[in-house]
């Protein structure tokens, strides 16, 4: 395994030293990583032309020595109008291309419209998802959706949703964490994910029963349950069994760090990736 970071980990850092992309990667390349995953350059400030800057970061990069592994990026096929959607998506497509990822991650969807069940939403968006993977495909890359955005976060329901999309080029970006947010067993869940997956997000997530109260910081889960990001390894989010799971399935490619804790950022990223670096030796020497 391979560890890079999402440039997301860095938004309190981003928000508070308002870096030009040049000095976000000098940053990363700083702290070890050995590449770098960028969020939606269309979100913030950093840059107000997107298809322009993407070949100029894809450089930055290359001088760093940081291959770029992955594009995130949103997505909603519950929306007005999916057919825009497409368009859109399939105009992010040719973003990654030109950062020169292999991969972009989208979402599907966040709500979904009174009396629909989730299994009849993932029919209706099946064929979206397969023509913004088959333009990928075409453009030499690989889509994926994480197990993100409330309604497809179970491991079942994204599994439904993969297969029914049935594409070559369409996978899975496993987050470890992500699965507590609907309640489930993350090991268990890795272990549905793992043969699917196109890449991994490794996440922690300090968790506490519901009480009626939520403090600053903590959201509900579907059960009622409270959680918020943290520090990789001070969590509950049992690390070290889920990458072990997906080592014994095969899975040989980049593992993002992923951090959204209110705990100092980079201090924070830095820990991550040490104790990153502690599970990878000793799956290697185990």
């Amino acid at each position: 395994m391979k560890f890079s970071v999402s440039t997301y980990s860095f938004s309190a850092w981003i928000r508070r030293e308002k870096p030009d992309y040049p000095r976000l990667i000098e940053q990363v390349a700083k702290m070890g990583f050995e590449g770098i995953e960028f969020v939606d350059l269309d979100r913030g400030d950093m840059t107000a032309d997107p298809a322009r800057e993407a070949p100029r970061i894809r450089q930055w990069c290359a001088d760093a020595g940081l291959p770029v592994v992955s594009y995130t990026v949103g997505g909603n096929f519950m929306c007005e109008d999916p057919e825009a959607e497409v368009k859109r998506l399939c105009g992010q497509v040719d973003i990654a291309a030109a950062l020169g990822a292999p991969l972009m991650r989208h979402d599907v969807a966040y709500s979904l419209p009174r009396g629909m069940t989730w299994e009849e939403g993932v029919e209706r968006m099946a064929p979206y998802i397969r023509r913004v993977a088959q333009y990928a495909s075409d453009a030499g890359l690989r889509t994926m959706s994480e197990n993100h955005g409330y309604i497809y976060q179970d491991p079942d329901r994204v599994e439904r949703l993969i297969r029914t999309v049935d594409h070559p080029a369409y996978g899975w970006l496993v987050d470890i964490g992500n699965f507590l947010v609907t309640d489930c067993d993350p090991a268990k869940s890795v272990a549905i994910a793992a043969p699917y997956a196109f890449h991994v997000h490794a996440k922690d997530f300090v968790s506490r029963p519901g009480n009626g109260i939520v403090p600053v910081g903590f959201s509900y889960s579907r059960a009622g349950n409270l959680w918020r990001g943290t520090v990789l390894g001070h969590g509950v989010i049992p690390v070290v069994q889920c990458l072990s799971v997906l080592k014994r399935s095969g899975y040989d490619a980049y593992v993002s760090l992923e951090f959204e804790g209110p705990e100092e950022p980079i201090a924070a990223i830095e820990n991550g990736l040490t104790y990153l670096r502690r599970i990878r030796n000793a799956l290697e020497s185990g």
